[in-house]
Formats: structure tokens, C-alpha cells, sequence
């Protein structure tokens, strides 16, 4: 997994292990170890869960949400090093110290929850005000949804003053995008990162082709490193700009260096010559 914040692809990578194991299953035992992660666990948390069938296993952005047979719905974040195993016993237990929830499943099989820092979070939230929740009431279009298309990205973006990149982040305008696939995304579309957001859009808020450059690279980027993740075979070395300061251009026609800049307090990695 990656270092920092995990992105949508992992935690999609991690809905995806999740769901045989869930969906469709009962919770038959819940155990928290501790009070609390980022924020405290809401009251009676595994008394809630126990007994209740989970009937999905989805993803809203960076979010796993496992609706429930009780009409709740089970909001979950890995936080910067939170991950789920399944089936795993542990063997050291400086390494098993960290299992702040384990839930048994009527599957049989058995999830954990590991987060050494403890920045993730679990909240129990009525189905009904799911999209009212704090977490999830402002997000923009799934990237991966026929409802993300360059007239939507162009309408979101239309008018903006701010740098390209620095508008991808705002998970107003498409939800889940981390800084990694903006990056890496913008370098596909061949767009740097530094132009201002409103030039992919027409003065009336239409798409411009680079409004469509741009949201064909997005889907590409973010199924490429899905299939890398559920295979289990993500390598850092993959990265086109990501983390390559000093390092020639991997697009085979360009002769350009990767350099870094910082938006927004993030590290912003591109191709000066062919990202335009």
C-alpha cells in the first residue's frame, strides 16, 4: 500500500477483498479493543453491528460504506495506515496490539482492523441521512461513474481562477481524486498542472477538448492502478510523473524532465515540456 492517505484505488483494492467476505453475511461477534480511533466509536457500536446482516460492501470517494440490514449503514475510513486483513493470524504481537476492531462474519471468515496511528474512523449512521453525513454531503461525481463526463468536470471547473490541479483535489468537483492519480492523470492528458482550471471550459461552461482529454485519463489511471492493487502487484516504479523529480520524461517523444512544485501544500510532480 502507499505511504500517506491511502487513494481510491486502495481503498477500492480493499472494498473488493471485503465484499466475499461481508457482503451478505451476518455480523455473529464484534470486538473493539479500544474507546476510540480518530473520533470515539459511536454508542453501543458492536451491540448495533451484532446480529445485522451487511447487504453491500460500497465505496463513496475514500469511503467504505456497508449498508445494513437494521437500516443503518456503516461509514468506515482507513485514515493514513488503517487496512482490513482477513483470515490473518497474528504471529507477533507488537503487530497485533494495533487490531482495534475485529468483526466475525457468518461467512466465517474473520476481518480485522489494523491502524498502528489511528486516523481512520467508524461511524454507524442512518441509511436515510447517509448523504447528509459531514463526510460525504459535499462530494462531487464518482470519477469512475458514467455521471463523471468533461461537460460535468467542465461545469465544475468553468469560471475557476485556480490552478488545474489544485481544482481536481476538490472533492466538490470529482470525488476520491487524490494528489498521486491528479498527477498522474494530468500527465496522460498531457496538461499541466499550473494552468488555470477554467481553460478545459468554454466561456459558457462547456467542455473543451481538453475537458475530454482529461476525464478519459482520470478513468485510465484510476482502472490501471485498481488492477494493479486487486492483483497485488503496485509498484512505485509504475508512476509515469509521481515522485520522479530530475527524471527524463517517460512519454517515448518527449526529451522534457519531471520537476516538482508545491499547490496548495502538496507536492506537484509534471513534465514542464509536453504538459501544456
Amino acid at each position: 500500500m502507499l505511504s500517506g492517505v491511502p487513494e481510491l484505488p486502495e481503498v477500492e483494492a480493499v472494498r473488493r477483498r471485503l465484499q466475499p467476505a461481508m457482503a451478505g453475511h451476518r455480523f455473529v461477534r464484534v470486538i473493539v479493543n479500544r474507546p476510540d480511533l480518530r473520533i470515539p466509536f459511536p454508542p453501543r457500536f458492536a451491540a448495533r453491528l451484532r446480529g445485522r446482516t451487511a447487504l453491500a460492501v460500497d465505496r463513496r470517494a475514500k469511503y467504505l460504506v456497508i449498508p445494513l440490514s437494521s437500516g443503518e449503514t456503516l461509514l468506515m475510513h482507513l485514515g493514513m495506515t488503517g487496512w482490513f486483513e482477513v483470515d490473518v493470524t497474528r504471529e507477533d504481537p507488537e503487530d497485533a496490539r494495533h487490531d482495534h476492531v475485529v468483526f466475525r462474519m457468518s461467512s466465517g471468515r474473520v476481518v480485522t482492523f489494523n491502524d498502528p496511528r489511528r486516523f481512520g474512523f467508524m461511524d454507524l449512521v442512518a441509511s436515510g441521512a447517509l448523504g447528509r453525513h459531514p463526510v460525504l454531503g459535499s462530494l462531487g461525481p464518482e470519477p469512475l461513474s458514467r455521471g463523471f463526463d468533461a461537460e460535468a468536470l467542465a461545469r465544475a471547473v468553468s469560471g475557476r481562477k485556480t490552478p488545474l490541479k489544485v481544482a481536481l483535489l476538490d472533492q466538490r468537483v470529482v470525488a476520491g481524486l487524490g494528489n498521486i492519480y491528479a498527477a498522474e492523470a494530468l500527465h496522460v492528458a498531457r496538461l499541466s498542472p499550473e494552468r488555470r482550471a477554467s481553460t478545459i471550459a468554454t466561456r459558457a461552461g462547456g467542455p473543451r477538448e481538453e475537458a475530454r482529454r482529461l476525464v478519459t485519463a482520470i478513468k485510465q489511471v484510476l482502472n490501471e492502478a485498481i488492477a494493479r492493487q486487486t492483483r497485488g502487484t503496485y509498484r512505485g516504479a509504475r508512476f509515469r510523473v509521481y515522485d520522479r523529480e530530475g527524471e527524463p520524461c517517460r512519454r517515448g517523444s518527449c526529451r522534457g524532465t519531471i520537476v516538482r512544485r508545491t499547490q496548495a501544500g502538496r507536492s506537484t510532480f509534471f513534465c514542464p515540456v509536453c504538459q501544456r
